[in-house]
């Protein structure tokens, strides 16, 4: 049985915030109500399960204190404490297979691979990956761990983010120590690239060309190169075919830093430091970007307003989420593993081919002087 949540909701005095990105796109959520729903005690009356998800989408939206939350909504404190977990642990339970959703097969990484082609010019691209911080209270025995180079308690949440915006996978609850590559080494996701586990199309040649060129996905410093990964060249001296490059694959990698920039514009818990344990860290991160793909998918127009743009010369008018505090970056500590010569050689091959006529694109040399 599932309760939609519709226009019953409690809206005195709620904010802007909840109101404006929250409510209008997250109104007909479907909740499991056996995950959610409680029953009558002959000294309490359960919470309906309407309020228990209004109380959560203000709390994820605004990221207000459950003390505030308790004023606002009557309920008391240590009751939300454990219903937002709860409604959380629902949305994932509802949503996550089916809009965080890992393309196992060759047609949706082509999909993918396609998008990226057509709305950024960058070819045989599978997903965008990056990182971020999101503060938390330092866990009890938690000493170190947790406390990342910024000078803080974190957990991390990994992305991978398709040229829509969407995150194609996650992998969240790494402790804010940790790099990059830390957490992208020990992740199933490289293991089954990897090990070949994911049908990632065969190596075929780019548009205009005749060479059998690898997929890959795109990434920052912090990653080592691979065939199956690509990162910007060194910014020292570098020549103008390099700067070209760079240029063409960060119009490619900046979806990744849009996703992170709106999920935490709508989702502004994210921004606090957050006092749960870390599993229910987890489960309110993951909640967070299953709504973020949802409205993705629902509302795509409304979400666009929030994006990066590009002008009709290609110079970039930033997004709005830049004028906002954002998540903090991970640490770009290297990857002990140096690159391979197959990798180094697959970059400097794309690298000639986007200054070539077979691949680039009119107004590139103007973006990068």
């Amino acid at each position: 049985m599932t309760v939609t949540l519709i226009q019953s909701l409690p809206l005195t005095d709620t904010g802007y915030c909840f109101k404006k990105t929250v409510l209008p796109e997250c109104s007909r959520l479907k909740i499991n109500t056996k995950a959610t729903k409680e029953k009558d005690t002959w000294y309490r009356k359960a919470l309906p399960v309407g309020l228990k998800v209004a109380i959560t989408l203000r709390y994820l939206a605004t990221g207000d204190s459950y003390h505030s939350l308790m004023y606002l909504f009557r309920v008391p404190h240590n009751t939300i404490s454990n219903l937002v977990v709860q409604v959380c642990e629902a949305i994932i339970s509802e949503y996550a297979e089916d809009v965080i959703n890992t393309p196992t097969e060759e047609a949706e990484w082509l999909a993918i691979s396609q998008e990226f082609s057509d709305m950024w010019q960058f070819h045989h691209v599978l997903g965008a990956l990056d990182g971020k911080h999101v503060a938390i209270k330092c866990p009890a025995g938690g000493g170190s761990k947790y406390y990342n180079y910024k000078g803080f308690h974190s957990i991390v949440l990994m992305g991978l983010v398709d040229a829509n915006y969407k995150f194609k996978w996650v992998n969240v609850g790494a402790p804010g120590a940790c790099s990059d590559a830390q957490i992208w080494n020990q992740s199933d996701l490289k293991n089954h690239i990897i090990d070949e586990n994911m049908h990632i199309p065969k190596a075929e040649p780019l548009p205009n060309d005749d060479k059998d060129i690898p997929y890959f996905i795109v990434g920052d410093d912090a990653f080592a190169l691979r065939s199956w990964l690509m990162k910007p060249f060194s910014r020292r001296n570098m020549t103008l075919e390099e700067r070209v490059f760079n240029y063409r694959l960060s119009r490619s990698r900046r979806v990744v830093e849009n996703a992170f920039g709106i999920l935490a514009n709508r989702f502004q818990c994210l921004l606090s430091t957050l006092k749960q344990e870390p599993n229910n860290v987890v489960s309110i991160i993951l909640a967070c970007v299953c709504l973020h793909n949802i409205m993705r998918i629902r509302y795509p127009g409304d979400q666009n307003i929030l994006l990066d743009r590009e002008d009709e010369n290609h110079h970039l008018l930033p997004g709005a989420w830049r004028d906002e505090t954002n998540l903090k970056d991970i640490d770009d500590v290297q990857d002990r593993n140096y690159p391979s010569k197959a990798a180094k050689q697959q970059r400097l091959y794309l690298k000639h081919y986007y200054s070539s006529p077979a691949g680039k694109v009119p107004w590139q040399e103007r973006m990068v002087q």
